[in-house]
């Protein structure tokens, strides 16, 4: 019995690192397509022109970062006059967080935390880019979050158009979107889009033999021999496809690991896998919330305490409640509405047979919500 106990100086993972959710694999399958167009979009740049934008369109868990990721990896380790930046527009989601972010890459430090204005930061941002001949490569991910407030347009205006005020400057854009309804006509405003131009790029979400192959891979790096059995890897990849996004599953695995460790078995059981779904289902929930403002967080909890009884409800009826309790106007309530569908904390379908009327329902269990909004 004791031949299937881990000793304490064991361990299961091969490499831990493997399923990290920023981990570059080498071999990236399935998205040679993409990364094929992506490549194309950048050429100019390497012959000292302005690169082609992009506008890559997938639902989550499509591949969509990974590839911008080892496409900048790739670009970084052939050039120097290329400065990549990636920014991650669900934590900086506003212009002068991304234009901050830029100029860290290209001085090496944070602009002054106090007194600077965006129009100082952008202006030291193009100089930069002036004395040093590098053309800047901007890759806004989660763009979603910018379009509250119209900030998407504030962003993309002034870089796309710093050549004009800024000789020689190149700057091109690569935006992520991972809402499948934005309707680009309308987000872009025509002085905007009349610059941008973007190629897009569309990111399919993985068949079931892809997301097999995917996590076959990473077992393989990241677990010794037998510590996946081909069972629970069925049984992983069921449990991805039903959350429709691949950083399910690789969260899932490293999860179950580290319970079949801490037990000290030799092998992950479907225990484990059970067990770490509910807690990787409770850290993303976690992770939505910590995103959302005071009044969209107060929304949210409307919403959850309205669906306790189980049944569904309507966008009137939510905000009827809401007007009452909090005094929030419809354009503003809409706007959170759409925020949180396209966060996938709910969803807002149109309802059968009720004409236009639109129905919410909570993506989470409400007791779950209402928990961890405290």
């Amino acid at each position: 019995m004791t031949k299937n106990l881990l000793m304490w100086d064991e361990t299961l993972f091969r490499d831990p690192l493997v399923f990290e959710i920023d981990f570059i694999p080498d071999e990236f399958r399935f998205r040679e397509e993409q990364l094929s167009t992506l490549s194309f979009q950048i050429q100019p740049a390497l012959r000292g022109a302005r690169p082609m934008n992009s506008l890559c369109r997938g639902p989550p868990g499509t591949g969509k970062t990974t590839s911008i990721r080892k496409l900048f990896d790739e670009i970084e380790e052939n050039t120097k006059k290329i400065a990549c930046v990636h920014v991650n527009c669900k934590i900086d989601n506003t212009r002068y967080a991304i234009l901050a972010k830029v100029y860290k890459r290209l001085a090496g430090h944070q602009p002054q935390p106090t007194g600077t204005s965006f129009k100082q930061v952008y202006d030291a941002v193009c100089r930069l880019l002036q004395k040093e001949d590098l053309t800047l490569i901007l890759c806004l991910d989660d763009a979603n979050y910018l379009l509250y407030e119209n900030e998407i347009n504030n962003v993309l205006y002034p870089l796309l158009r710093a050549h004009e005020e800024y000789e020689s400057v190149r700057v091109g854009v690569i935006v992520i979107f991972s809402d499948m309804d934005v309707d680009f006509q309308k987000v872009f405003e025509i002085r905007v889009a009349s610059v941008l131009r973007p190629t897009e790029v569309f990111f399919s979400p993985y068949s079931a033999s892809e997301v097999e192959e995917i996590l076959r891979m990473r077992v393989g790096q990241g677990f010794y021999p037998g510590v996946i059995s081909e069972e629970i890897l069925q049984l992983v990849v069921d449990q991805t496809m039903r959350g429709g996004d691949l950083r399910v599953g690789i969260d899932l695995l490293k999860r179950a690991g580290l319970l079949a460790e801490r037990d000290a078995r030799r092998s992950v059981s479907r225990d484990d896998i059970c067990r770490a779904y509910e807690v990787s289902e409770r850290f993303h929930l976690i992770s939505l919330i910590r995103s959302l403002r005071d009044d969209e967080k107060a929304v949210l909890g409307v919403i959850a305490s309205m669906s306790e009884g189980g049944s569904g409800m309507s966008a009137g009826e939510v905000h009827t409640r809401v007007k009452e309790e909090m005094g929030i106007g419809y354009t503003r309530y809409y706007e959170i509405v759409q925020k949180l569908d396209t966060i996938r904390l709910i969803n807002l379908d149109y309802r059968a047979g009720r004409g236009r009327t639109r129905e919410i329902g909570l993506r989470f269990a409400p007791e779950m919500v209402l928990a961890e909004l405290g």
